[in-house]
């Protein structure tokens, strides 16, 4: 039960109308590893700066995320500031510094390279490749991507697409990358691109997954108050791949649980700022959220 996650560990600016907060722990792969911590040994591969606090390196460990393959380098940590007004499912960017980001090349401790659970979090395809390109015999391979780089690295995005077997991709991207309105037609353009499992992740609209096999959708949890919804869709990718890297299978039963507790963990993740409250989020605690979301989602 182990799963290594190549992706940003970052430092955030946010605004929301509940707040602000300077200089969070932040980044796709700070989010992923939060919640897939809690079923499965996660294994972190980043890049942070010279600037970056010790004191989250110190949390990230204390929470049990391996970081033998996190680079510190000379320069600047990565940087994103960013705030939310009326719509609180889509976040404006302010500011962005890549700092180390920019030369980053993944390098695998030679303990973690026959890792077979992966999971590519939101970064250049061109590293998202070379990471996969480092791995020994991978067996399930997640990926995520964001507007950007389907803007502007569409071809290396694709070359990564077809060797994944699950594609997490938000309402908007899909429709980008696909080049189609209708979500569902979204969904199956992207299964031909090659991954054989499409999640579409549909904010406060919950989720929705494509494959040959089977059709399922499930909506979000629901939450009166979000305080912060900055990294909601890595933390449920890290529940999602978390789960699943516990499964000796890949049973329809397997990927539904799977996005439920995804789900789960999003819902957590946003009534918080940053990762306030994923960090202290327990087993026994989110399965009993979980049975109170199976009561409403019955019928």
């Amino acid at each position: 039960m182990s799963i290594i996650v190549l992706g940003t560990v970052a430092l955030d600016n946010v605004l929301t109308p509940c707040g602000a907060r300077k200089d969070m722990l932040g980044g796709s792969a700070s989010h992923f590893s939060t919640a897939a911590r809690l079923f499965s040994d996660v294994h972190l591969v980043a890049v942070i700066g010279e600037d970056f606090p010790k004191r989250y390196m110190d949390f990230l460990k204390n929470k049990g995320i391996i970081l033998n393959s996190v680079e510190k380098m000379p320069g600047l940590s990565f940087k994103w500031e960013g705030k939310y007004e009326g719509d609180l499912n889509t976040a404006i960017t302010l500011n962005t510094r890549l700092g180390v980001l920019s030369s980053f090349n993944p390098r695998v401790a030679a303990g973690e390279t026959g890792i077979e659970n992966v999971f590519l979090a939101n970064i250049d395809p061109d590293i998202q490749m070379r990471l996969l390109k480092a791995m020994r015999r991978p067996k399930l391979v997640g990926l995520d991507s964001m507007n950007y780089w389907i803007n502007n690295k569409r071809r290396a995005l694709l070359k990564v697409l077809k060797m994944a077997d699950i594609y997490l991709v938000n309402e908007g991207e899909a429709k980008a990358l696909s080049g189609e309105s209708n979500l569902l037609k979204a969904a199956k353009a992207l299964r031909r691109m090659g991954p054989p499992m499409i999640v579409v992740k549909k904010g406060e609209h919950g989720v929705m997954f494509v494959s040959d096999a089977f059709i399922f959708s499930l909506p979000a949890y629901p939450i009166d108050t979000i305080v912060d919804p900055t990294g909601a869709g890595d933390t449920f990718a890290g529940g999602f791949m978390g789960y699943l890297s516990g499964r000796r299978g890949l049973r329809e039963a397997d990927i539904k649980k799977a996005i439920a507790y995804g789900t789960i963990c999003a819902s957590f993740n946003v009534q918080g700022f940053g990762l306030e409250r994923t960090a202290v989020l327990t087993v026994p605690e989110m399965n009993a959220r979980l049975a109170k979301f199976k009561k409403i989602v019955s019928f």
